[in-house]
């Protein structure tokens, strides 16, 4: 018995070449995603993009599910804007979420007050826009610089807007607003 310890001692360690091969294959492993990760990522990215609805339903998914999971999520976004942008939704009463819903559907979210003010931009250039919304447009421009792409800034200049027979004029970031 005395005899086979130090043998046992002796293999159970592993040689100095096994350990740094086992160290390279761990940082290797590390280093690149397994192939059933990235395929599930892929996958991930493909069902986002169409419950966003800028892509077609990936293989081996309900077209139907992912439509009513679609539309429940356009839902969700159309009440962030609404409590983001009040007079607008108040303006459009209830065809307010269908009109979201015709803008959003091949949009992804920028965030419910630059995805508002990108809407009633729109709504603005179609000349929907004609009471309160139009002018809580013009008071949100009047306060921050905003030019589609990056998030919105305050201004420090003032500046002044005619709406509705009004004339808004923004000092120091107060707007006051005059009956023309």
């Amino acid at each position: 018995m005395a005899e086979t310890s130090p043998i046992r001692a002796v293999s159970s360690a592993p040689p100095q070449h096994q350990q740094q091969q086992q160290q390279q294959q761990q940082q290797q492993q590390q280093q690149q995603p397994s192939t059933s990760a990235a395929a599930y990522a892929r996958a991930q990215a493909d069902l986002v993009a169409a419950l966003t609805g800028t892509a077609p339903v990936p293989p081996g998914f309900d077209p139907d599910r992912i439509e009513i999971a679609r539309n429940a999520l356009l839902r969700k976004r159309a009440g962030e804007i609404a409590r983001h942008w009040p007079r607008l939704r108040a303006e459009l009463g209830e065809g307010f979420q269908v009109e979201f819903a015709e803008w959003a559907a091949h949009r992804p979210t920028g965030g419910a007050w630059r995805d508002g003010w990108d809407f009633a931009r729109s709504l603005r250039a179609r000349a929907v826009l004609t009471g309160i919304a139009a002018q809580e447009l013009v008071e949100r421009e009047l306060l921050f610089r905003y030019d589609g792409t990056r998030p919105p800034r305050r201004r420090r200049a003032p500046g002044m807007a005619r709406v509705n027979g009004h004339l808004l004029v923004q000092i120091a970031g107060h707007i006051r607003l005059f009956r023309l």
